[in-house]
């Protein structure tokens, strides 16, 4: 998929960034423009696909309230995240420590978000939207790492670095101790929001070049504080431009595009990252634990042909998101038409599509494991301003509690009222 958005090219930011610290480096520490770093000549990395998904990370079990010894085959909560293993990241630190390589993405990022290169990312580094659309340039000016082929990441590249071993806080907590967040700072640059500016501990939101095709004033951004994407508006009603972290990206241009195939037996196999996934989905919701249980009930069954099948993780369900799609412009799922979708009332009585489990745990604050991952391939529901409406956009992801009553939850949850809705889909997914 390829997002067409305008650049615009802000001159004052493009001097400022030229000439500041953050974005330069001595001349020769990167590598030379248009160069490989070593095993980087293919561009798709290391697997030979053109969009292979990389692991969560999250190597813990849950039942729905706590952490529990990963369950055995047949018991309950079995079939969760961290009981299958996928691609472990593989990240390399260019040697001027600018970059940042991964060796199963074939993608190589700029290290942090510190535009003023006073060596702490804050809230002074954050741009807004036209001056995040503007960063490339001036990287690629000035030949930044040693390339000058920088561009501003899609949603679904800027998701590849999401670490599921991170802990959502609570969006008043006072402070970041004993936070985890959900990128690799081993590798990678990150702060929490900044207290003392007015911001929220939350207020960690990077962005990418994904306009919410429904309401293209919004911008899909991963959050690397609490584990989200959301559509964010890029203007503050009444307030200035909401501003963003922003990292920039380079190499494998295929990344993040499916190349799906109708297997014409109830199945579809995308051949970009690997994955084959039912073409329908459960056709009915149901709690966490019970679609743990119904990916094993399908799969002694011999579902489709085939017995292996499993909730797919947060970064796999993701990644078959088509973000050209929505309810209110295509009438449909977020989703290719080659897959089937249940449609659904939403909490606003509009026909809609459901949100989707996936098998990832979103670990709280204080460790617990009460809520799970899910994906909406329709609008993302949330209660403001006295009534519902889709807040996030088809192509969110947020997470509700594993189990209990969406009947508890009459104006949603969170700063903008997430509608909670718990008996969410299930869509299968195998490895091809």
């Amino acid at each position: 998929m390829r997002e067409k958005i305008p650049s615009l090219i802000l001159a004052g930011l493009l001097l400022l960034l030229l000439f500041s610290a953050g974005c330069s480096g001595p001349a020769g520490t990167g590598q030379a423009a248009g160069t490989a770093s070593p095993g980087q000549a293919a561009s798709q990395g290391t697997s030979g696909l053109t969009y292979p998904i990389v692991d969560t990370g999250q190597v813990a079990c849950y039942d729905d309230r706590s952490q529990i010894p990963c369950p055995a085959q047949g018991q309950p909560f079995s079939g969760q995240d961290a009981q299958h293993q996928g691609r472990t990241a593989s990240y390399t630190a260019s040697a001027d420590g600018l970059t940042v390589y991964d060796g199963n993405t074939g993608l190589t990022w700029q290290r942090s978000p510190d535009t003023n290169g006073d060596g702490t990312p804050s809230a002074a580094d954050k741009l807004t939207f036209g001056q995040a659309q503007a960063l490339p340039a001036a990287l690629n000016a000035k030949t930044f790492g040693g390339y000058s082929d920088w561009r501003l990441p899609s949603v679904k590249e800027l998701y590849s670095l999401i670490d599921y071993r991170g802990t959502d806080p609570l969006p008043t907590s006072p402070d970041a101790s004993g936070l985890t967040p959900f990128i690799d700072t081993r590798y990678f640059t990150f702060s929490y929001g900044q207290l003392s500016a007015g911001e929220r501990i939350i207020d960690s939101q990077w962005a990418t070049s994904t306009a919410y095709v429904a309401h293209p004033d919004q911008m899909f951004g991963v959050n690397f504080a609490d584990g989200r994407i959301k559509g964010y508006g890029t203007t503050m009603p009444g307030r200035a431009e909401k501003t963003f972290f922003v990292i920039c990206v380079r190499g494998n241009p295929s990344y993040g595009r499916n190349d799906l195939l109708d297997n014409g037996d109830g199945t579809v196999t995308d051949r970009a990252t690997g994955l084959m996934w039912s073409k329908a989905d459960s056709g009915t919701g149901m709690d966490w634990q019970a679609a743990l249980a119904w990916v094993q009930g399908k799969d002694a069954a011999g579902y489709l042909g085939h017995g292996d099948w499993r909730l797919p993780d947060a970064k796999e369900l993701q990644s078959i998101v088509d973000y050209t799609r929505s309810p209110d412009t295509t009438g449909s799922a977020a989703i290719d038409p080659v897959f089937a979708s249940t449609q659904v009332t939403n909490e606003a009585g509009q026909a809609d599509y459901p949100y989707y489990w996936t098998s990832t745990t979103h670990v709280s604050a204080n460790g617990m494991g009460g809520a799970a991952v899910y994906v909406a391939f329709g609008r993302a529901m949330g209660f403001m301003d006295g009534g519902w409406r889709d807040v996030h956009g088809a192509g969110a992801q947020r997470s509700d509690p594993k189990a209990g009553n969406a009947g508890d939850y009459p104006r949603g949850r969170g700063p903008q009222g997430d509608a909670i809705r718990i008996d969410n889909y299930v869509r299968l997914v195998r490895d091809a």
